[in-house]
């Protein structure tokens, strides 16, 4: 049986005046009615569930052994502390877990940029404040990084009972922070009864919203090429007219 063709579109187009490394509009067109929506909602699920990111899993604080405690010498108590973490925008080279080392003393706030530097870990929010210390306060720390996907709760990351230090923590991996998509109507030639599809990504910074796309697109097409079991026709092959031969001067390529 032979299928009638739909309507594709023939472009996808930046708005380069609008585009940052956290923000994107791009305008898809033109769509056969319907398919504007279908699209939109598919890529919005797919961005908000399936992009990779980083985020903290866990943290050992010297001398704590749970959660609900305080620290002698710091203002927040381990909750905030840890909801603080929680926030730390990273970009990590790594598919394991992986350990940064916070140490700080005396008086004043502490924040992101001092946490020793690792080579595999970028730190794009280094002013995020974690703790205040007071005269005589210190704060040591380890913080587990991992890399994964949508939201994984803190009791998956209690993976050894013997070591009563880790404090695990829900972990948002996606980089993706918001996605908006609208549809509005689009014209070919004569006929506007088709759709065109905008569509809004507001990311972390982590990743530039056009390969956020560009990843998206590609986890559904991976997951809809089970499906395909047509064969394409073969389209009929002209035979061109073998073309000469063309010497090259080898003296072109002596320095």
């Amino acid at each position: 049986m032979r299928f009638k063709s739909v309507v594709m579109p023939k472009r996808a187009v930046t708005e380069e005046e609008t585009k940052t490394g956290s923000y994107g509009k791009f305008v898809i067109e033109p769509l056969e009615r319907g398919f504007g929506t279908t699209l939109g909602n598919s890529l919005r699920r797919v961005l908000l569930s399936s992009i990779q990111g980083a985020a903290v899993t866990g943290v050992r604080i010297d001398g704590v052994l749970q959660e609900v405690s305080s620290i002698p010498g710091v203002v927040e108590d381990v909750t905030d502390i840890v909801l603080n973490l929680k926030q730390l925008i990273m970009r990590v080279q790594s598919y394991r877990p992986l350990t940064l080392r916070l140490e700080a003393r005396g008086e004043g706030p502490v924040t992101a940029a001092q946490i020793e530097p690792r080579s595999e870990v970028e730190i794009l929010n280094p002013d995020l404040p974690i703790a205040t210390l007071a005269e005589d306060g210190q704060l040591k720390m380890d913080i587990i990084v991992d890399v994964g996907r949508g939201y994984v709760p803190a009791d998956l990351y209690r993976r050894d009972d013997r070591d009563i230090y880790l404090i695990p923590v829900d972990a948002v991996f996606s980089p993706i922070r918001r996605v908006k998509f609208e549809v509005q109507n689009a014209r070919v030639e004569e006929i506007t009864d088709y759709d065109r599809l905008i569509l809004e990504i507001w990311t972390d910074g982590t990743i530039d919203p056009e390969d956020a796309l560009t990843y998206s697109a590609r986890i559904l097409r991976d997951h809809l090429m089970m499906f395909v079991r047509f064969q394409e026709e073969a389209l009929p092959i002209q035979e061109k007219a073998a073309e000469p031969i063309r010497q090259v001067n080898p003296n072109l390529f002596k320095g």
